[in-house]
């Protein structure tokens, strides 16, 4: 407790259990709040929201065997998105391990593949340090998640606090500042490109290098398009944002890659939903690639200028080399360029038709009216989660929270009580399908033991509406166990859990419900009856050409 005091931990999401009985009875002996979860993927999932949310590193506690394993979902989900979280378990005794005892798993073996590092710690003379340790490595570097496994012999031995040592670790050095010739044959792709772009990603927000990005974007007169994890890190209201890339993104973002002379593709890694085919993604472009994980560059796109260093403090050093360049008339140069995108822009938009059934984009838009943007938007996986990315437009970072490189469902809600302990003043939206709610619902006690007023907004289609979608477009219609009309009633079921529950079945219920729903104190559920097979468009099929968009 004294080490995690020292690491300005205030907040431990956590669930108790017999091998962690005397961390708890320390634990209760300190003003570290105790968040209690309903299961301990939810205890991992809460960690990850309150340290997205709040730019810290996110702590959960759980006991051995079934509560470990519980964990492995959530430690997953924070390793595929680079989340900075410090997994605590307990463990069996020392002499007990590998004996079958009761409640013994190799959570360390077990979780090797899905933490950047994780820990059996072997004296209590170590924990102090250890635990130092695991901070440092979940921060520095690229983030993600570590976990410390502490057998009950070692946590219920007394021995004086020796304070750690400070951080050395002769192996591990991260790469922070750029080298500066690379820098510098990026300022030359930078003054020839006629049509540059640059791709952020979830690197610039983990960085905070959203100034930067803005700095350089404007300067320069380059639009900006951003992966799933990067939405927030350009404003989405400014005129050079192209919207969101890949998969589903918008059809302007799509076809500025395929024609775009330079890409300057910052904190990404190049997900194969970002990228669809990739001998054809961004053909005729020079490709810089800027992330401080050097195993991150040139893994799923050949790139031609390579610069491993921080988002923040490359972007900045590349900023002030640039500010002191002669770029000539950059304005008059873009004009071509940026009167193409506006042209693609006003060919294909986002739309859709609201008439008699009430459409998910709706609800999305509606929301996004009611809270001025500002609110923090956790999401499901899913449908729910791709039309929260197309329509609530994100103008800061840290605002958008999901699960992006896993597509975990049961995220949103754990994610989205993280995030309200973490900004307690703050509006939390967590964006839901009918089906993927359904996964950690139970986390809605939570909520409601802890005051906390997350808001639960469920576009209800009695489908799982992504998988619906492809049988629909790839599988000649047949819904083969994606039905889900055999369902709670939600409003009944937040009212047992002792929150309130609404619902919209009419379009013209939508506002009305939204506002009271977001003026309820307390947890809220708001179930909203949307359009059954509804699909998300823009769609690139799996493999294909990012520009191959279907469209409608």
């Amino acid at each position: 407790m004294k080490t995690l005091k020292e690491e300005g931990v205030d907040t431990i999401f956590g669930y108790p259990g017999g091998a962690v009985l005397d961390i708890y009875d320390a634990l209760a002996q300190t003003d570290i709040r105790h968040i209690l979860v309903r299961h301990e993927q939810a205890a991992v999932h809460a960690a990850d929201g309150f340290a997205r949310a709040k730019h810290t590193v996110g702590v959960s506690l759980v006991t051995s065997g079934p509560g470990a394993t519980n964990t492995v979902t959530g430690i997953a989900s924070a390793y595929c998105d680079s989340i900075p979280i410090v997994v605590l378990t307990g463990q069996v005794p020392r002499q007990l391990i590998g004996n079958d005892a009761f409640q013994e798993v190799d959570i360390v073996g077990i979780t090797r593949p899905c933490t950047k590092h994780n820990y059996l710690v072997q004296r209590t003379e170590d924990i102090a340090q250890t635990v130092k340790e695991a901070f440092y490595i979940a921060t520095s570097g690229r983030p993600g998640p570590v976990l410390v496994d502490l057998p009950k012999d070692i946590i219920n031995t007394k021995i004086n606090y020796k304070k750690p040592s400070p951080i050395n670790i002769v192996s591990y050095k991260p790469t922070y500042d750029p080298n500066i010739k690379q820098l510098k044959r990026v300022v030359s792709l930078l003054k020839k490109a006629e049509r540059p772009m640059i791709f952020a990603g979830g690197g610039i927000i983990l960085s905070g290098a959203s100034g930067e990005l803005i700095k350089l974007a404007k300067m320069l007169h380059i639009p900006v398009t951003t992966s799933l994890m990067g939405l927030g890190a350009f404003p989405g209201n400014d005129p050079l944002w192209l919207g969101m890339i890949g998969m589903h993104g918008t059809y302007r973002a799509n076809m500025s890659t395929a024609s775009c002379d330079l890409m300057i593709a910052v904190g990404v890694r190049f997900d194969d939903r970002v990228t669809g085919k990739t001998d054809a993604f961004a053909s005729q472009a020079n490709i810089v690639h800027i992330d401080i994980d050097p195993t991150s560059i040139r893994k799923n796109i050949h790139v031609n200028v390579p610069v491993v260093g921080d988002c923040q403090r490359t972007l900045t050093q590349l900023n002030d080399i640039l500010q002191k360049e002669d770029l000539g008339n950059i304005e008059k140069r873009r004009a071509s360029w940026l009167q193409q995108i506006y042209e693609w822009r006003m060919d294909q938009r986002l739309a859709y038709d609201q008439k008699d059934i009430i459409k998910p984009q709706y609800v999305i838009e509606k929301l996004f009216e009611l809270t001025h943007g500002d609110a923090i938007i956790t999401t499901e996986v899913g449908q729910n989660q791709m039309w929260a990315a197309q329509y609530y437009h994100f103008n800061q970072p840290n605002r958008f929270i999901t699960s992006g490189g896993l597509g975990c469902m049961g995220f949103g809600l754990p994610a989205a009580i993280g995030a309200q302990v973490a900004c307690p003043d703050k509006m939390v939206v967590d964006i839901a399908g009918d089906g993927s709610i359904q996964m950690n619902i139970q986390e809605l006690a939570t909520a409601v033991q802890f005051n906390l007023p997350v808001k639960v907004v469920i576009l209800n289609n009695q489908y799982l509406g992504m998988v619906r979608q492809w049988q629909e477009l790839f599988y000649q219609k047949k819904y083969v166990w994606t039905n889900m009309t055999c369902a709670p009633d939600f409003v009944k079921l937040a009212e047992a859990f002792g929150a309130t529950g609404f619902r919209a079945t009419r379009p013209e219920d939508v506002v009305p419900i939204l506002q009271k729903g977001l003026e309820t104190n307390g947890p809220v559920i708001m179930d909203f009856r949307v359009e059954q097979e509804e699909c998300v468009y823009p769609m690139v099929p799996a493999g294909a050409p990012i520009t191959e968009m279907l469209l409608v």
